[in-house]
């Protein structure tokens, strides 16, 4: 038995990254979403394994058409595109809303327990697009300024919807692939409390990462909730830090999303699970460059995945006992914490 899974785990991975320690597997995802029981458990532990090992992992045929990421995609350089006097009137408010529009160089991004004041700022925009209909927290649209604003809305509310599907299914994953019931977070995620983010890197110079070594696009840090997905467009530049101190390439690949373990996830693990700190550099160099003066425009979708905010956070049973006597940090309650982390940043 422990061999046809091994065998199984072999069909639904395959090494995307091997370089300083940091090995991101490929997983397939068609045989948790509608395989047989042993191919749920066999995905289900590579999963796991990639999150117990580098917190990073690649996603196949994980459900979403690759038409919706595209008009994604489409929709948001579209509303980048927007007059800056139109992006700043829906701009960002208070952590505890987390919604609307981040003008370059106003986030600073932060490390668990610790501040990073950044000598420059990040060359990235953004827009936040939280759970819609939360009293007293309203999303931030542009609607109401002409009618591509009303497809943005429509288009993000149902990739929105999309992504906490997902999410919903990769914590059944984890569950199993820690030896829990498969449903065990289902009452933890159930109500979407998560934040679809729309980055924008705009075009910009190399002699601007040149004159200034340290310049990034988006500085070091780790995720703050459980997990992230994360949709690439082909420009490349993210960067994950290896066991060994040095930052390997997370290249996209076609029709895939990375996923990455947060720093909550790895906090409610009792850190069995790695929150893998990364960041966006100058675009990798390839033979086909040749010259290039300006790097292009660069676009990411991310969805950060939280658990419900009014839920208490603590070790999941078993990660504690034997070995591990007790639980590393105290509960949170999961709005609190991300709360306390966005706070830092902005």
């Amino acid at each position: 038995m422990e061999g046809n899974l091994a065998q199984q785990r072999c069909h639904s991975a395959s090494t995307a990254v091997d370089q300083d320690d940091l090995v991101i597997p490929i997983i397939d995802f068609s045989p948790f979403r509608s395989g047989t029981p042993a191919d749920k458990h066999a995905v289900a532990v590579s999963i796991v394994d990639a999150f117990k090992s580098s917190g990073f992992l690649y996603l196949k045929d994980h459900g979403i058409p690759s038409s919706v990421v595209s008009e994604v995609f489409g929709s948001s350089a579209r509303f980048f595109a927007r007059p800056q006097n139109q992006k700043d009137s829906l701009g960002w408010t208070t952590p505890q809303a987390n919604r609307g529009y981040v003008k370059t160089g106003q986030e600073k991004l932060t490390l668990p327990g610790e501040e990073i004041i950044q000598a420059t700022p990040d060359l990235k925009e953004t827009m936040e697009i939280g759970r819609e209909g939360v009293d007293g927290l309203p999303n931030h649209w542009p609607d109401d300024m002409d009618d591509e604003g009303k497809r943005f809305k429509e288009a993000m509310l149902s990739f929105f919807d999309m992504c906490k599907s997902l999410h919903m299914k990769l914590m059944r994953a984890i569950a199993l692939g820690m030896s829990l019931p498969e449903h065990f977070f289902d009452s933890y995620v159930d109500q979407g409390d998560n934040t679809l983010r729309l980055l924008h890197y705009p075009a910009v110079s190399r002699d601007v990462f040149k004159a200034n070594p340290s310049q990034v696009r988006a500085g070091e840090h780790s995720d703050y909730g459980s997990i992230t997905l994360l949709f690439q467009d082909g420009r490349g530049g993210l960067q994950a830090r290896s066991p060994k101190g040095t930052f390997v390439n997370v290249m996209p690949i076609a029709d895939t999303v990375v996923i990455n373990a947060g720093d909550l996830l790895s906090r409610w693990s009792n850190d069995v699970i790695k929150s893998t700190r990364h960041r966006v550099v100058e675009p990798p160099k390839t033979v086909d460059d040749g010259v290039i003066d300006t790097y292009p425009d660069r676009y990411s979708v991310a969805y950060f995945c939280n658990p419900n905010f009014n839920k208490f956070i603590e070790a999941i049973p078993g990660t504690y006992g034997e070995h591990q006597q007790q639980a590393k940090y105290p509960g949170i309650t999961a709005g609190d914490y991300l709360v306390q982390r966005l706070t830092a940043t902005i």
